[in-house]
This record gives C-alpha cells, structure tokens and sequence, in this order.
C-alpha cells in the first residue's frame, strides 16, 4: 500500500501544481483580480442605442470633486445623421442623472427620459450626411447598480473619484452613444475640480487653467474612441514622465500615481518602455503615438485600458504589459460585440506572454503552463461568450483570457511564426478595421490568407467547441525503432476529436530529442527511429498546446508489457481498460483513492496471454482515482478522472 500511495502522489504532482497561482510574477494574477472585480455585477442587457447616426465628437465638460460623489456639466454631440433624416437623437443615459436642459442651436429642445434613454426631439429634420450638434446639461449621483462605472473612494486617507465603463457603464456617468457599432472621431474633455487635486484622462493634457479656487484640466484626444474607453480619475496623484525612443522619434509616458506608492512606481513602470519597444516590433508603431500613453492609479481589482490612459491598481510585471497591450488589441482594434471579448482579452493575455517570451525568457514556458492548467480545470466552456449580461462570463480569466490567449498561441504552432505574426499585422493594419470594430471572422479570414489553409476546422473546434483533448500514447523500443500510438478522448462531447500538430519527446539521462507530429485520429500509430535507449516519453513537454490528463505507457526493452489503455479519460462513469500480457495469468484491476486505499475491484480473474479489453460502469462520484493492475506479482499504473 505504500507503494501505491507513494506512486499516487508522484502521479498527481502536475495535477495539484495547477492549483498554484505564481504570485511572484503576476501569472494569472491580472485575469483573476479582472474577473473578481466584476464578480457579481448584474446587468440587463447590452446597452446598443440607435444606429441611425454617426458620432463625430465629444466635448465634455465635467465638474469633479473627489470628495463627493456627484458628476455634474455638459456634454456636447457632434453627429451626422445616416441614410435618412433625422427628427430626434437618443443617447444612453441612466435615469439617475437628472437632465437640466438640452441646447440645440442655442435653443432649449423637448426631451424625455425613460427606461435609460434620452431621447432629444429636433424642430426639424436634419438631413442625412449633414453635421450637427446638441449639448446636455446634467448632473447627479451616478448609480451604485452593481457596477462600478463610477467610485468614490478614498487612498491614504485623501478622497479619489475614478471611472470604468467597461463593457456598458459609460451612460451610468455620461450621455453617450453606448455600445459596439460606433466610436466618436475625437473628444475634448475639460475637469474642474478643487486646486489641491488633478485630473488624469484620455489624449494630451492640454492646459490647466485656475478657476478661484479650482482648475480646469484640458484634455485633447484626437483618434477614434469608443465610450467605454472614455475616462476620469482625480485625487492628489504625483506625476512622473518617461520617454520611449523610437529611432529619432520619442513617445510621452506619464504617469499619474497615488503620492504614498510613487517611489515603487517609478521603479516598476521604467519595463514599460522595454515592452513598448517589443510590441512596437512585432504590431506596428503605438497606435496613439501622436499623443501619448499612461498609467493612473485607482483602487479597482486588476486594470482597465482607458484609450492611452490605463488605470492600474498596482505596478507589476504582467499587470502592465497586458493593459498596454490592449491599445492595439481591444483599443485600436475593438471587438465588435461582446460575445467576441477575447480579441481583446486574448490578445491582451498572449501579448504579456510574448513580453515573458522576450523580455523575461525564463518565465515563457511557466505561463503557458499556468494558462493550460487554468484551461483544463473544468471539461466544457467556448472561448465564444455566449452570454453577455453576465460580466463574470464575460471577464471568465479561464476562458476569455486563458484560454483565448493559449487558441493563439496554437496557432502559431499550427501555421509558424512569420504567417502567423503577418497575419496579426495584416488584422491590426486592415483599414476597415483599424480604429473601428472587428468580429472574429475578421481575425480568421487573416490568418487563412497568410498561412494560405482554411482554418474552419480549428475554429470550429477551439473557438465554438467547448473542452480539450486528452491524448494516451502507448509505445515500445525494438534497438533503434520506436513504435508508438497516440489515442485522444475529449473532455466535452461538441468536440468529436483535435486535429492537431502534437510535440512527443524522447529522453534517457543524457540524450532527448522531440518529434512533431500530426494526429488526425484516435488510435494512429507511428514509427520513429531514435538513436539511443529511451527511458522515458514525454507528451508536450513545453506546453504548445491544450490539452490534458494525458497518459504515457510503455517500455524500452522488449517481452512483458501491460499496454495499459482508459478509453475515454475522463469518463463519465462508463469507461473501458485495455492491456497487453505475454503469458496466461490472474490479473486484479484495483480502483484507488488519493489515499491509496482500494475503493473499487474491477476484475479478478484468470486471462489469457494477449490484447484484453474490459468495459466498466462504475457509479462513482465525480473525482480522481488511480487504476492498479496486478499481473504474476507485477504492479502497473494509471490515472482515471471520473467527472458525472
């Protein structure tokens, strides 16, 4: 018994290393601080206002005291109607925010207010493709709904108002066309706000004009911008610049940070320039590169990407190379509807990897470890959201972020790095796409042109489908000739099998060598000349792929062999074991617990010498348990995962 006990464990050392979260260098921390920050966040809907307009512009004019929670000012809308004329305009707007007055042609117009619609009503039509605008007066108390568009806080003692409208709080705080079909040209953004404290926003400061006892901040930002990426953070932030060299050219970074934090940020932000640098490199020049880009502090779980002005809770490694990241994937290029998060989120996730990959080598493989064991913590679930009121779905750090961002890094397996990484830039550079909105078909159709293959397939598995596979190799060493055969369960049955290109390795004390080989069915078997005794066979050794509860049989010498097979694993209760003897004998099947106590006998009986296929249907609750096959005195092996 203490035999199995001690195999038992040695067998589950990868399988409780997944439930490990790597502090030390932020793996998997940002996804998890994100997806907990909107834990519980209840919606009703995704807010999507009419789409019988374009907006052009936004000047907003807000009043901003951090030490009450209270918005208050004017905001004015530049738009041109589409199609057809237009008699009215509707805005998102929550009815907590009471509207004072609508100015249009520097008149007072009819308005109403319902169901968190503003709709604004036009003494005439405005013709089609004509420009015009209109200005909202408002103020009041910005709803505590669940979701926090819009905080009043404190750090240190000294009071901090900050937004975050991701995916539908914009009109919490602010009259605004909500939603993925539209991004306003540009936007001005004026903050008065007590003397004692600044503001941080998106753009360019532009002036800081003193008003009494107050001053105005002047932010300009001139690319185009959807509302949830509009933001606003005041309280007493020290500030600091650093400049990122580009040739002849130079970047502005600022940095907004709470006075009791600076001199830790200040040491933790100057990589920033390193990963600008890289991504630079590998997508293109920063995409808001006429104006700047920056971090300011707030008190939220995680960060959030406000266009050229993320907000970040604290300064680490991986922290800071996802949010940058987003202003080419998620800023630049918008998801064009929520249930596609992951090219923002995705992206986001794989571009810190590629910061680990580059900048930090050592930690590379690590994080793809993390993410595929996040992955394969559960059996089902699409990178595909397919419910959007649900913002924990939404921000799921096993799906939208893990796993959305290991679906990329397949894909760079799968096609190789120079189509891949062209792809990406031809996705990121597309003029119907850059600075708009973009659907996964649009990421798709890139990458099958560069790699010139239909990628249907891989889609249909890995972004719709649900669950990974689960590959079982059996092999035998004949002096230079390996034979092997690699069978594959699946965790969830939308999945029928993986095609993929799988990483098998051959090792002794001194030698290995890895194979790449494509398996297109369950049970393909495969004949490899290796030139030294292998000891050992170690499916993806370097975590390329998705994929687990995999399982290695075999011997390097030839005679008595077990060969022993669990078709499928998992299994739902009903399972069938498959083993090899050379010679006739009693043979005891075992199931055991985590303990190594005996749980179940499957079979105790003579057999003959030869292939023998046993099918099972064992009740069990759901968990994980070790298969013992005892053959002439002779102990054997392997891992069985039961989920009902």
């Amino acid at each position: 018994m203490r035999k199995a006990t001690l195999i038992f464990c040695l067998l589950f050392a990868g399988f409780l290393q997944a439930q490990v979260i790597f502090h030390e260098n932020d793996l998997m921390t940002i996804a998890k601080a994100e997806q907990d920050g909107y834990a519980g966040k209840l919606i009703t809907g995704n807010k999507e206002t009419s789409t019988n307009y374009d907006v052009k512009w936004y000047r907003c004019r807000w009043n901003i005291d951090p030490a009450i929670k209270e918005i208050s000012g004017n905001v004015t809308s530049l738009f041109t109607p589409v199609q057809q004329g237009l008699d009215s305009i509707m805005f998102d707007l929550n009815q907590a925010l009471t509207v004072d007055s609508v100015i249009y042609h520097l008149q007072p117009v009819s308005w109403n207010q319902a169901l968190d619609k503003l709709a604004i009503h036009f003494p005439s039509s405005i013709p089609p493709q004509v420009a015009d605008s209109v200005t909202v007066y408002y103020h009041g108390v910005p709803p505590d709904n669940g979701f926090d568009a819009f905080v009043q806080s404190t750090h240190n003692g000294i009071p901090v108002i900050w937004t975050l409208s991701e995916p539908y709080g914009a009109s919490d705080w602010w009259p605004c066309k909500n939603g993925l079909t539209d991004k306003a040209d540009s936007i001005d953004i004026y903050i008065r706000t007590p003397s004692a404290y600044s503001s941080a926003s998106n753009g360019i400061l532009i002036s800081v004009s003193p008003v009494g006892t107050d001053k105005i901040y002047h932010w300009k930002h001139r690319y185009p911008i959807a509302a949830y990426l509009v933001c606003l953070a005041v309280t007493n932030y020290a500030q600091y610049k650093q400049r990122v060299p580009f040739g002849a050219d130079t970047l502005l970074l600022v940095n907004y940070v709470y006075p009791e934090d600076s001199a830790t940020a200040s040491e933790q932000t100057a990589i920033v320039v390193s990963m600008i640098q890289l991504f630079d490199s590998l997508f293109g020049i920063y995409p808001f590169q006429n104006e700047k880009y920056g971090h300011a502090q707030f008190g939220w779980g995680g960060g959030m990407e406000h266009q050229t002005m993320t907000f970040v809770t604290s300064f680490g490694f991986e922290l800071l190379a996802h949010e940058l990241a987003h202003q080419w994937f998620g800023n630049k290029v918008t998801c064009g509807t929520w249930s596609d998060i992951w090219l923002n989120e995705g992206f986001a996730t794989y571009l810190s990897g590629l910061c680990y990959e580059h900048l930090s080598p050592f930690w590379w493989k690590r994080f793809r470890e993390v993410r595929v064991k996040s992955i394969i913590s559960k059996p089902g679930g699409s990178v595909l959201c397919t419910d959007t009121t649900d913002v924990s779905r939404l921000f799921d750090s096993r799906l939208s972020y893990a796993k959305g961002a290991m679906i990329l890094h397949q894909l760079r397996w799968i096609i190789g790095d120079s189509a891949f990484f062209a792809a990406l830039n031809n996705y990121i550079c597309d003029v119907s796409l850059a600075y708009g909105f973009a659907r996964t078909t649009n990421l798709k159709s890139h990458l099958e042109s560069s790699c010139s293959r239909d990628l249907t397939w891989y889609f249909d598995d890995w972004f719709t489908g649900e669950g990974f596979p689960s590959y079982h190799i059996n092999w035998i060493q004949s002096g230079n000739t390996v034979t092997f055969t690699i069978g594959q369960t699946q965790s969830h049955p939308s999945v029928s099998f993986f095609e993929m290109p799988v990483a098998v390795a051959f090792k002794n004390a001194t030698r290995d060598t890895i194979l790449r080989i494509l398996n297109t069915y369950s049970g393909q078997s495969f004949t490899a000349t290796i030139p030294f005794t292998v000891d050992s066979v170690i499916f993806d050794p370097d975590y390329q792929m998705i994929s687990g509860n995999n399982t290695v049989d075999g011997i390097a010498e030839q005679g008595w062999r077990y060969n022993l097979q669990i078709f499928p694993n998992p299994a739902g209760g009903v399972f069938t074991v498959t083993f090899s003897i050379d010679s006739p004998g009693l043979v005891t099947l075992d199931l055991l617990n985590t303990t190594g106590d005996r749980v179940l006998n499957l079979m105790h009986e003579s057999c003959p010498a030869g292939n023998i296929k046993k099918s099972f249907s064992d009740g069990l609750p759901a968990g994980v348990y070790l298969l013992k096959l005892n053959w002439c005195g002779k102990d054997h092996f392997s891992k069985l995962i039961i989920f009902n």
